[in-house]
């Protein structure tokens, strides 16, 4: 099982695309960094990834739990901090 999935995820504010379409994945125990520039969509993806944002289109998940109809056994298993 994967630890995070995440397929074709987007988030428009109005007319600004935060999000256009991103899909990856994170295995259990894999190290994985979140970089990009600014406004690239890293907060929004972990908004969106820790129940606190809905996605516009597209599929994301935590442990197996859908983030957006399961948002409370996501938010059960999952610790966040932003700095």
């Amino acid at each position: 099982m994967h630890a995070i999935k995440v397929d074709s995820l987007s988030k428009q504010f109005q007319k600004f695309k935060a999000l256009d379409n991103i899909s990856f994945q994170i295995e259990e125990g894999e190290i994985f960094g979140f970089l990009g520039p600014n406004g690239a969509g890293k907060s929004t993806t972990m908004m969106i990834l820790t129940t606190l944002l809905k996605p516009t289109s597209g599929n994301a998940s935590v442990q197996g739990f859908d983030v957006t109809t399961q948002a409370k056994k996501v938010r059960e298993n999952i610790g966040f901090v932003q700095q």
